[in-house]
């Protein structure tokens, strides 16, 4: 690795402009894209838990039965 300033500040400033450029190929999803994706992550999310916590409920109750 070469520890010139001048070569380091080079690719520096070079590695930057690749990131702008990659950074505007970027399309951003609409606020109602957004929105119904947060929507559904939440219901989601909320489906999960409730099977989960259903699922941990039942094999506490079966445990319980097992072991006295």
């Amino acid at each position: 690795m070469n520890w010139n300033p001048a070569t380091w500040y080079s690719e520096s400033k070079q590695f930057l402009m690749e990131v702008r450029a990659e950074y505007r190929k970027v399309t951003w999803p609409s606020q109602k894209e957004a929105m119904a994706g947060t929507i559904g992550v939440v219901v989601l999310v909320f489906i999960m838990t409730a099977v989960l916590s259903g699922v941990d409920f039942g094999l506490s109750q079966l445990i319980r039965l097992i072991l006295p």
